[in-house]
């Protein structure tokens, strides 16, 4: 992979004339946390309880959607209607008691690395989720003191849409205060991706979970690597645009 060349290929589709990262943009889950594996298992737990079938695959294809959506875009496909509010309130709230019960929340191993390096560089950083786990936000703090602050933080509470509507990295850059290009988005979900690439941002997936780089590829990611490690050692050519 000759990394210069696909930020070539990306000023050619954007019609930037420069690229000059100054922000990262963070998924949280599977990017800087490895809970991938339990929230699916949470997800996949919870709605069988409402007798919606929705396997572990389904869950790393749909990550990324705040909870409200995940329900109803299942509900639409098994059920053929949208779910009530009561019915999201209820199924999300099963599936974050699931997830408590089961999660580690294992740093992704060389996440510090990276963020600590682009730190010390004076990069902006900003984290992008979907999530709106209060629990699992206030990790942060402890898994990467000095990193993380609500003022460079867009969660499922800020936005309308969610990914993979753009919204969430249009706000992040706006926090950020960048242009699309910019910044870099570090993402691990499909959806993402296409959020990533819908703002006009260069888009770096990580796939770190159980899909196939081709998921990642074909939404548009720019660079697809196996690991955190992966865009760790890439950072020092990163670095010298």
């Amino acid at each position: 992979m000759d990394f210069r060349q696909e930020i070539d290929v990306y000023l050619k589709k954007t019609g930037f004339g420069s690229f000059s990262p100054k922000a990262f943009l963070f998924d949280m889950d599977g990017v800087l946390y490895d809970s991938m594996p339990f929230h699916a298992k949470a997800w996949t737990e919870a709605f069988s309880h409402v007798g919606v079938l929705f396997d572990e695959y389904s869950v790393y294809k749909n990550e990324g959607r705040t909870g409200k959506t995940t329900v109803n875009e299942a509900f639409t496909a098994q059920l053929h209607r949208e779910a009530t509010d009561d019915e999201i309130q209820r199924i999300y709230a099963d599936k974050a008691a699931i997830f408590m019960s089961i999660s580690k929340t294992n740093p992704m191993p060389f996440a510090k690395e990276v963020l600590t390096a682009l730190q010390a560089a004076g990069k902006k950083i900003v984290l992008v989720t979907g999530s709106g786990q209060k629990s699992l936000i206030s990790k942060l703090n402890e898994t990467y003191p000095t990193i993380f602050s609500p003022e460079n933080m867009v969660t499922s509470f800020d936005v309308k849409y969610g990914k993979p509507n753009p919204e969430p990295y249009l706000m992040a850059l706006q926090k950020a205060g960048v242009q699309p290009n910019e910044a870099i988005v570090i993402e691990n979900a499909p959806l993402g991706v296409q959020a990533g690439v819908g703002a006009g941002i260069f888009t770096i997936a990580l796939n770190t979970g159980i899909l196939r780089d081709e998921d990642l590829a074909n939404e548009g990611a720019n660079v697809v690597l196996p690991s955190m490690k992966d865009l760790y050692n890439l950072l020092p050519t990163i670095l010298e645009l």
